[in-house]
């Protein structure tokens, strides 16, 4: 009985011991994945901001302005990429939507955003676009991948349809959690005109004849939970000018936006709850379970190893005395 007991422990240590790596570097990267028909939305807001009023084309300071950017997943559109690409794909329809203190729209960009389920590594396929314009995504956007290193990573700035470094700055508490704090600077550069404008008639393509171009700064800042990859909190010192043309009159430049974005706090509140139990159950994938499992296969074969001397140990029966010979009688 012994040894039947010291083989069962000897082989639920072998099964413990393969089943921790396998969680951790087979079982993690197929079950940690953005699900295609993620949704989420969020709010960010600018006070005392400068705003460009489009009628009289004359910046003024306003209050408040409010970014309101939401992601919806297209799973149609995901499932019909992977049939390509051989992999789980997410796609991301989003929008940015600035309203002005009045309520009434500023400006809207749509894009779609297409990436892989679990690195977030840009998939380009038929589809990718920023404001109706085809573009090829280098870097990540909104996400970190899974298990964010201490290092820059690339990332892809919408407004100016190009990619940059994003710079890790450090290691930070952010309301109970360890956040790595990323940051990126994009300098004055030339960007598109949005393709829908707050005035009735007024497009594009109307601004560009009269040879006005929009330029754009910003400097990007993103408190990120390493585990899942996710912001929990961001901002952005954002500006934007109209300059030269005729749309300006005597001008060589007008403020179109100036102001600090930060992320509202109800929002802020509600992601670090949402991250901080998503973290809970990555924890136990790449950490708790995988060296849980280790330990107990260690125990487990000390124990079957302990049986096993047990029962080598364990004396035989013992000898019985010779009997003295019985004397001899004539």
């Amino acid at each position: 009985m012994r040894r039947k007991a010291g083989l069962v422990l000897l082989a639920l240590a072998v099964f413990f011991a393969a089943l921790s790596p396998l969680l951790r570097w087979y079982a993690f990267p197929r079950l940690a994945k953005i699900p295609a028909d993620h949704y989420q939305d969020m709010v960010l807001e600018a006070r005392d901001a400068t705003l460009l009023d489009y009628r009289t084309m004359r910046a003024k300071q306003v209050p408040k302005v409010t970014v309101v950017q939401t992601l919806k997943g297209n799973v149609e559109a995901s499932e019909r990429i992977e049939e390509s690409a051989g992999r789980d794909v997410v796609v991301w329809d989003g929008l940015s939507y600035v309203v002005g203190p009045d309520g009434r729209m500023v400006s809207k960009i749509p894009e779609r955003y297409i990436f892989d389920a679990h690195t977030q590594e840009p998939v380009h396929a038929t589809g990718e676009m920023v404001d109706g314009d085809p573009v090829r995504r280098e870097g990540i956007e909104f996400k970190w991948p899974f298990l964010t290193e201490k290092r820059d990573y690339a990332y892809f700035d919408a407004q100016a349809r190009v990619t940059a470094p994003i710079h890790y700055k450090g290691t930070r508490d952010f309301r109970g959690l360890e956040v790595y704090y990323f940051e990126q600077t994009i300098p004055w550069t030339e960007v598109p005109i949005p393709k829908t404008l707050p005035v009735e008639g007024l497009t594009a393509e109307a601004v560009a004849k009269t040879g006005t171009t929009r330029w754009y700064t910003t400097v990007r800042k993103f408190w990120v939970e390493p585990l899942t990859g996710a912001p929990v909190y961001g901002e952005e010192i954002h500006r934007e000018e109209l300059r030269g043309g005729t749309l300006l009159g005597d001008r060589d430049k007008v403020t179109a936006f100036a102001g600090h974005v930060k992320m509202r706090e109800d929002y802020t509140a509600h992601t670090v709850d949402l991250v901080t139990s998503q973290r809970l159950l990555l924890l136990l994938l790449t950490s708790w379970l995988p060296w849980g499992f280790l330990a107990l296969a260690v125990l487990l074969l000390a124990l079957a190893l302990y049986v096993e001397a047990r029962g080598r140990r364990r004396p035989g029966p013992a000898a019985t005395k010779a009997e003295d010979p019985s004397p001899v009688t004539a």
